[in-house]
């Protein structure tokens, strides 16, 4: 069952012969616990698409369905309720809370909603994600692939429908890139995560179950349905 659609997708920036069609028709389908990938290069809409696809911006025309619901129905202020509980997001340069340890930047999303922390689940996250021994510290005591794994583990614990990640290792060294894809794909198998990343990079892109090419704004191939 596909958990998230893209129906005739377009995102477009200006008129006339300025005009910039950023998305010019995409559709998308990925299924509930699938890993996919959207390759493409710099320019090519894989960051407009992600920010249609987390809500984080409006399309100029078509939809984008979350559990057979368009998320674009809904008003601003239920759209960012809607995006806190059901998306989560990891971003390429992190995104932590300075001040607060490592502890206190995963289970924040959870608090702002006003929610109670399942611990038990909380606690599986950061042992998969080898956090345990660090939970104290701030997030400048940690190295790049360290913040990353908190942001994962930020992303993992509100049990979000879907995780988001946009070029989740462009900060980071081949070596620990690997290390934290291949973390992302196992969390993604053990908690029944869905997860959709955006890179461009074709290598870390392999470790995908699915991969989606993008160019000039539309999708490449035929393979954006499952």
């Amino acid at each position: 069952m596909a958990i998230l659609q893209t129906r005739d997708l377009k995102k477009y920036y200006g008129a006339g012969e300025a005009q910039v069609k950023a998305l010019d028709g995409v559709d998308l389908a990925v299924e509930e616990g699938e890993f996919v990938s959207i390759v493409g290069t710099s320019g090519s809409g894989k960051s407009t698409l992600l920010h249609m696809l987390g809500g984080l911006d409006r399309p100029s025309s078509g939809s984008v369905l979350v559990g057979g619901k368009d998320i674009f129905s809904l008003k601003d202020d239920e759209l960012t309720i809607f995006r806190r509980r059901k998306i989560g997001f990891v971003f390429q340069s992190y995104n932590l809370v300075p001040v607060l340890n490592v502890y206190e930047n995963i289970v924040l999303p959870i608090e702002l909603d006003g929610n109670q922390v399942d611990r038990g689940y909380v606690d599986q996250v950061i042992a998969t994600l080898g956090l345990s021994d660090r939970l104290t510290r701030l997030p400048s005591q940690l190295s790049g692939g360290q913040q990353q794994r908190v942001a994962i583990a930020r992303a993992l614990a509100a049990k979000p429908a879907i995780v988001l990640a946009d070029e989740p290792t462009g900060n980071l060294d081949s070596k620990t890139s690997q290390d934290v894809l291949g973390l992302i794909k196992i969390t993604s198998h053990k908690f029944g995560q869905t997860i959709v990343m955006i890179t461009h990079n074709d290598e870390i892109a392999q470790l995908a179950d699915r991969i989606v090419r993008i160019e000039d704004g539309r999708i490449k191939g035929g393979n954006g349905q499952c």
